[in-house]
């Protein structure tokens, strides 16, 4: 019997110990930086202390196998506080690691601290141990206590210093007090000045805090120190950027002269061309891209994604096809984009022939609703309710994502009264669903159904408290009715602390604020909201409240503009015939 025992707990602590070799390397299992001193790397510590001697006990025994026994089983409840007890009990290290792993796994913070430090205590030299620890304080956001842990951890392991900046650098960059980190990740590189992965977690940590100047300065340090490092030099165009456009452009341009080999800064430089509509040197950084990495399947994607952005749509066909010829490992993505460029092109049948070799997977539900978009372009709508019927789904959200398409050919078609028979159905069968609920919350206002529209939306917020534009809907709504102005205020309100930097939002608040007579507040949001967007509807209502304020040549100019961007724009159409015998005479 006690051979047995032995052999027993021999296999358990044999099992505990393999998580030093496997268990804890998932990254989904403990915190990042747990993975940074791997057995056997040039971090791991050269020697460990001895073991503790277990007296087998029955009681030790039993904790043992009911701990391991509760893990497999899925029930922390019982495997954490066997866990913990074991390794309160006996200091060994391996069980320690055991807790703290079957702690943070079970999202039990507290247990895994304790567990963290009795491992940390049991060997001091246990750089991995010490990086779980000190993950853990950040999670929990002591950063105070964290602070020691980070410097000897720094210290203990100089030859891969500059890594270790970078691991902590993507750790603190999630903890919220951004200024407490800046502090902190300024006192933890302050030996190491002549470490270029240094000077960038600080000025990372000085960007998050909004130091702008700051981080400016330590990228510019970084890059003296390492003039060729690519990272260092995205980081400073990212910075610069903010501050200037051409800035940012001048400085890559010449990063690239310096090394012309740097394929992301040059993939960046083509993006920043795009951005600023310089598209004859945008194409030029495309071709030299194509032509430095050619069998480079995402570079060639990447570069065909800028080309769709530039709007050139011959270029990204090339670039698509020949991805899908270098073998990019994503080829129904080409495969859609391929699709969406001919169906732009007015190509319809050679899009439906795209969008049909697009096989199951990621992009199978998009490429079937726009295909059905496709046959209905060609004037088959019932062919096309016909197919997205049809298709064969693995998930009831792929169901709802076809739903929408159908009803969106509904509406497209101006069959409003269908599209809301057809939501309303699917709601039957799914009733709590968010999307369903919002879109025939739009549906009933297209059929002047204003009380579906407001059970559906006041539905949709019950069931997600943080569905900013289901605020925003029935806000609008009522102030685009003229009523119950103050709710809906309130409601657009709420819109806005939800998602603040939303340009249809602020529309929204325009709006109310304009139907209540506050013009002055109006027009602060509308062209706010115009300048992120520049959409019809929202230069239907700019327009609008500038006139009423008695700037109607600005009101005209804007019109006249936004016609000739948005010609399809209903909104914009409704407030030109409104206006058009006034102010626009060359619309009528």
């Amino acid at each position: 019997m006690t051979r047995f025992r032995t052999a027993l707990v021999a296999a358990v602590l044999a099992f505990t110990a393999c998580a030093q070799h496997g268990a804890l390397d998932d990254s989904t299992r403990l915190p990042p930086t747990a993975q940074a001193a791997q057995p056997g790397s040039k971090s791991a510590p050269a020697a460990r202390l001895p073991l503790p001697k277990l007296e087998l006990t029955e009681q030790l025994m039993f904790k043992l196998m009911l701990a391991e026994v509760a893990l497999q089983r899925g029930q922390p409840q019982l495997a954490v506080p066997a866990y913990l007890d074991l390794a309160r009990e006996t200091r060994d290290p391996r069980i320690a690691q055991r807790a703290t792993e079957a702690a943070w796994n079970a999202r039990l913070t507290e247990p895994a601290l304790e567990a963290a430090g009795i491992w940390l205590q049991a060997d001091p030299g246990n750089a991995r141990a010490r990086q779980v620890l000190a993950a853990l304080l950040v999670n929990q956001k002591q950063l105070d206590a964290a602070r020691t842990h980070f410097e000897q951890w720094l210290a203990a392991d100089r030859e891969n210093v500059g890594q270790s900046f970078l691991q902590l650098s993507a750790l603190l960059g999630r903890n919220t007090d951004r200024k407490a980190v800046l502090d902190l990740m300024r006192t933890l590189a302050k030996p190491y000045q002549k470490v270029p992965e240094a000077r960038l977690a600080v000025a990372q940590a000085a960007w998050n805090a909004g130091d702008e100047a700051l981080a400016l300065e330590e990228s510019t340090a970084a890059l003296k120190l390492q003039p060729d490092w690519e990272t260092a030099a995205l980081f400073h165009t990212q910075a610069l950027q903010r501050r200037s456009s051409d800035d940012a452009l001048a400085f890559l341009g010449a990063f690239l002269k310096s090394h012309p080999q740097a394929k992301d800064a040059r993939l960046n430089y083509a993006r920043l061309l795009v951005a600023a509509k310089r598209y004859p040197e945008a194409r030029k950084q495309f071709e030299a891209l194509v032509e430095q990495f050619p069998e480079n399947g995402d570079v060639t994607m990447a570069v065909a994604l800028l080309a769709i952005q530039a709007n050139d749509f011959e270029g990204a066909e090339t670039q698509l096809k020949r991805a899908l010829e270098s073998g990019y490992g994503e080829p129904d993505l080409a495969r859609l984009y391929l699709g969406q460029i001919t169906e732009e092109g007015k190509r319809y049948d050679e899009a439906l022939k795209w969008y049909a070799s697009v096989e199951p997977g990621e992009q199978y539900i998009n490429a079937q609703a726009r295909y059905a978009g496709v046959l209905a372009k060609q004037g088959r709508l019932a062919e096309a309710r016909e197919h997205l019927q049809k298709v064969q789904t693995e998930t009831a959200q792929q169901r709802v994502q076809l739903t929408q398409a159908e009803a969106q050919l509904l509406r497209d078609a101006n069959a409003y009264q269908e599209a809301f028979e057809l939501l309303g159905e699917a709601l039957k069968k799914m009733p709590d669903t968010p999307d369903l609920l919002y879109d025939r919350a739009m549906a009933a206002e297209k059929v002047n159904r204003v009380d579906v529209l407001e059970e559906s939306l006041k539905k949709l917020i019950a069931l997600k408290p943080d569905y900013a534009h289901a605020y925003n809907a029935l806000g609008y709504t009522l102030a685009d009715r003229n009523e119950r102005l103050p709710e809906a205020h309130d409601l657009i309100e709420k819109a806005l602390k939800l998602s603040p930097d939303d340009a249809f939002i602020m529309d929204s608040m325009g709006w109310v604020l304009y139907r209540m007579g506050r013009n002055h507040e109006a027009l602060d949001y509308l062209q706010r909201a115009y300048g992120l967007r520049p959409d019809g509807e929202i230069a239907a209502h700019l327009g609008e409240v500038l006139w009423a304020d008695g700037q109607q040549e600005q009101a005209r100019k804007l019109w006249t503009d936004a016609l000739k961007q948005n010609a399809q724009n209903e909104a914009l159409q409704n407030v030109i015939k409104r206006y058009a015998p006034v102010i626009l005479p060359t619309a009528r």
